[in-house]
């Protein structure tokens, strides 16, 4: 099997920013406004002469995305409605230094990146509602498509990939797989190359210039590549609400803990987690958006230890749901799920009066110690051979870390 060395470098980025942007950024009503919303075409190809993203959008949303733990950001460089970010001439003038703006804002996104130490990955779709050799004439399309590509291939440096989406939409089509991707190979031989199966086919190989597997709004799994040519990576997509763009009525976010389980999840598998955002029309974030990141970014730095450069183990724990083990250098990791905090009763509503906090587990290596990875304090432990068993316990009054985290040194 062939092991690229810049897709076990992309494993090692762990955790990225989504961020869907565009024309239906100002209307606020997600990224599909104009098919799901009965818009007419001539008003919303009208957007790009009030389209002008403040200047500071870029260097704010890279500085956000780095307090959050971010390795890598994925911009939608030009979405389902053909509408592009970046210069298209002489393709079209359906883009953003033809509209309002006048500005190339994926020069801006790079430059922010660049800055902050991130990584720029360009998200581009397959689809195209703007552009009519779509519907009228495929093969010239993926000549367009193909052009398009090559700007982007060509005139913002070296890039971390390309994430693609939309093939779905047109599954018995030939979309001259080979001839896209090697025009990638041929300017940005290591960039990694994402087509995103959809929601329905979730985590399933495809092309083998593919680099990694997606998991749209799914737990990642273990990938099974026997007989596979190449090893692959995978990435679980997630969104904080119920769009991508943003909606201005969307309220049904999901907690921090969620996410913190699905990060930790993906850890579980060795998948990076690439999380949603969606600016408004001036390419701001809402305040939301940002007070997610930037706490979730706490919690990933009180926990890097256990989160970032460990492996996977495999390992069958018989715990609580969803409890798993990590190894690290010279310490295994053991990551307890939802335990409650303990308290008074009539201070705290989720104490646990279970006595029962065993985890048990096989481990072959001597075990030295254990500790709660937060603060420090002990953690009682009994082995016998290679039967390993945790005494886990609720957590202290004052602390409720979601997925608590034992420090096994070896």
């Amino acid at each position: 099997m062939i092991v690229k060395d810049y897709i076990k470098r992309f494993e090692k980025l762990e955790f990225g920013l989504f961020v869907h942007f565009g024309l239906y950024s100002i209307i606020g009503r997600g990224e599909w406004a104009f098919n799901q919303c009965g818009i007419d075409r001539a008003e919303y190809e009208r957007l790009p002469e009030k389209f002008c993203p403040d200047k500071s959008w870029a260097a704010e949303l890279a500085a956000t995305a780095r307090a959050a733990g971010c390795k890598y950001i994925t911009l939608t460089t030009r979405h389902h409605d053909g509408f592009s970010l970046y210069d298209n001439s002489p393709l079209n003038d359906y883009d953003a230094p033809h509209a309002l703006a006048g500005r190339d804002l994926v020069r801006e996104f790079v430059d922010a990146c660049n800055a902050e130490g991130l990584i720029p990955f360009f998200y581009h779709t397959l689809l195209d509602w703007h552009e009519e050799s779509y519907n009228t004439d495929f093969k010239k399309y993926l000549e367009y498509l193909r052009a398009s590509i090559e700007i982007l291939c060509t005139r913002y440096g070296r890039i971390g990939g390309f994430w693609f989406d939309g093939m779905w939409n047109k599954p018995d089509e030939d979309w001259e797989e080979d001839a896209l991707y090697s025009l990638i190979r041929k300017y940005q031989p290591e960039a990694m190359i994402i087509n995103n199966t959809g929601l329905s086919a979730r985590g399933e190989l495809g092309h083998i210039e593919l680099d990694s597997v997606t998991f749209e709004r799914g737990k990642p799994e273990p990938i099974n590549l026997e007989g596979a040519p190449k090893y692959v990576a995978s990435e679980m997509c997630q969104i904080f609400g119920d769009h991508w763009g943003y909606a201005s009525l969307d309220y049904n976010f999901k907690s921090l803990a969620d996410i913190i389980k699905d990060y930790c999840t993906c850890r579980r598998y060795g998948s990076n987690l690439l999380l949603n955002v969606g600016p408004m029309g001036d390419g701001k974030l809402r305040l939301l958006d940002t007070a997610m990141l930037r706490t979730l970014g706490d919690w990933i730095r009180s926990f890097s230890e256990a989160t970032a450069g460990t492996l996977p183990t495999g390992v069958e724990v018989d715990g609580r749901d969803g409890d798993f083990l990590m190894k690290g250098e010279g310490a295994y990791y053991l990551f307890c799920h939802d335990l409650a905090m303990r308290g008074a009763a009539d201070v705290v509503v989720n104490d646990d009066e279970r006595e029962d906090f065993t985890v048990r587990f096989k481990l072959a290596e001597r075990v030295k110690s254990m500790s709660w990875l937060e603060n420090g304090s002990k953690v009682s432990f009994v082995q016998d051979g290679d039967e390993l068993t945790v005494y886990t316990e609720p957590q202290p009054y004052g602390q409720s870390v979601v997925v608590r985290i034992v420090k096994i040194e070896v």
